[in-house]
């Protein structure tokens, strides 16, 4: 296995599709786990790959560190998701090799860092649950310091289907003159 800082594979669709895949398990095993936030589980506006590893899928260079996948839904009322939690999980994708802090996890492939947030009620309800609207309204708005930070860099779509490697946001600052 190939150890190194970054890798410079290219990322595919079908990379895309497994990080997808392994959102959506963390997702599903998090409200087995979790039955008071039962309320978001059909609440899910998008999953996306973020940062470094978007903006390599965008335009091959940035290079991956590791895979910054977040989980985005509409802001329940009732309750509150937990807003610093964090998993990380292998990739099993071994064509990018493995991160050096992974090497004595045991893990096939450069890690996954999976994220959650909500978006406030009314930009979902403005931009009528569309994703690449809500993100979009959602970063611009940037009124926490993660929003702040993910707003630097890109967005580039895992869930649902329709926006499978469609870049969803990337911050004018990351963009070619």
């Amino acid at each position: 296995m190939r150890i190194e800082e970054r890798a410079y594979e290219r990322i595919t669709v079908k990379d895309l599709t497994r990080l997808c895949e392994l959102a959506l398990r963390d997702l599903e095993e998090f409200f087995k786990q979790h039955p008071r936030y039962e309320p978001y589980e059909n609440s899910l506006i998008l999953i996306a790959l973020c940062q470094g590893a978007a903006l390599h899928f965008i335009d091959g260079k940035e290079g991956v560190k590791d895979f910054d996948v977040w989980s985005f839904f509409a802001e329940n009322s009732s309750i509150k998701l937990p807003y610093r939690r964090w998993k990380q999980v292998d990739s099993e994708l071994d064509k990018f090799g493995m991160h050096p802090d992974d090497v004595k996890k045991s893990y096939k492939g450069r890690h996954i860092d999976l994220f959650m947030r909500t978006i406030k009620a009314d930009i979902v309800k403005r931009n009528r649950r569309d994703p690449k609207g809500c993100i979009t309204e959602y970063l611009r708005a940037a009124k926490t310091k993660t929003a702040r930070l993910l707003a630097k860099k890109a967005f580039v779509g895992l869930y649902p289907d329709t926006i499978l490697g469609e870049t969803l946001y990337q911050s004018h600052l990351t963009r070619e003159p």
